[in-house]
């Protein structure tokens, strides 16, 4: 699995990424990279704190160096991980070119065995399918999916229409990437993580120490009246979909996102190809889940 994320507007992401790392550590999924879809500076040093602390050091991190978001989080949570925990990476001119990353690792794995998740804006997705053969595949972007990807689980859209921060902030990458995917997307919408609230299990917690998950979580939730009960857990829903599938909880309703200009989003259900989740019942049992994984720890080295 390759995992795309904004990393740094809103702090689901740290969720998210904490149970992709639980999913991995139980032999579920294999992290391929961590690819940020926003640039402002820190985030690749963000990402690699977070990989560190689960102990996938190692693990290829890239950031867009063409036009690309660069908000991040007001409650200086991005900052907070960058002073208090171990990194190698000090800023993202250490690190790949997002576009350049999907490439080197797409033309590497077998055919048809990657999934996709991206939980932040679609700008790395639509560059890679516009993107020409290089050094790593001759292949065109959408040619290099076509061969290596199996689906795209995406936090995208507000179903059956509305205006999600995902899409309306890069609305043409967003409708480049709607129109013109080749293979499977599921969409994870602004509904269903909605209804998910997580952190406060983990940062209730006495056991869990000098964690930046945990860290994150208590100095966030704290600044928000709506976060109260937990943050809403739109970004570790798409990715717990990713590794489970969706039919414990979820039917899919095929159809195709439709984007205007202005990044508001609609559904046809005529379309083929894509489908969104729709919940089969209320959401306690992958709430549940959700705040178990996040609260997984790194193993502990002999």
């Amino acid at each position: 699995m390759i995992f795309d994320t904004d990393m740094g507007p809103d702090y689901d992401d740290v969720g998210a990424i904490a149970i992709l790392h639980a999913f991995a550590d139980q032999g579920k999924v294999d992290i391929l990279a961590a690819i940020a879809s926003t640039k402002y500076e820190g985030v690749a040093g963000v990402l690699d704190v977070l990989n560190t602390y689960f102990d996938r050091p190692d693990l290829p991190i890239a950031v867009p160096t063409d036009k690309a978001i660069a908000q991040k989080d007001w409650q200086h949570w991005t900052d907070t991980l960058l002073a208090n925990y171990p990194h190698n990476i000090r800023g993202n001119a250490e690190v790949t070119d997002a576009v350049d990353l999907y490439r080197k690792i797409l033309a590497a794995q077998p055919d048809q065995s990657v999934t996709l998740i991206t939980v932040g804006f679609l700008t790395n997705i639509s560059n890679l399918l516009k993107s020409k053969g290089d050094k790593y595949s001759p292949l065109s972007g959408v040619e290099l999916v076509r061969a290596k990807v199996v689906k795209l689980i995406s936090m995208a859209g507000k179903f059956p229409s509305g205006s999600e921060f995902n899409v309306n902030q890069d609305p043409k990458a967003s409708q480049y990437v709607v129109t013109n995917w080749p293979k499977t997307i599921i969409y994870s919408g602004f509904e269903i993580g909605e209804r998910i609230h997580s952190g406060i299990p983990l940062i209730s917690n006495q056991e869990i120490k000098n964690s930046p998950v945990k860290d994150v979580f208590a100095l966030a939730i704290p600044m928000a009246e709506q976060d109260k009960n937990g943050r809403m857990s739109w970004d570790q829903t798409a990715v717990w979909v990713a590794a489970m599938g969706y039919e414990k909880y979820f039917a899919l309703e095929e159809g195709q996102m439709q984007v205007a200009d202005d990044g508001f989003n609609t559904w046809d259900i005529s379309g083929k190809g894509q489908f969104r989740l729709v919940g089969k019942s209320n959401m306690m049992g992958i709430e549940k889940e959700i705040n178990d994984l996040m609260m997984h720890q790194p193993k502990v080295k002999e």
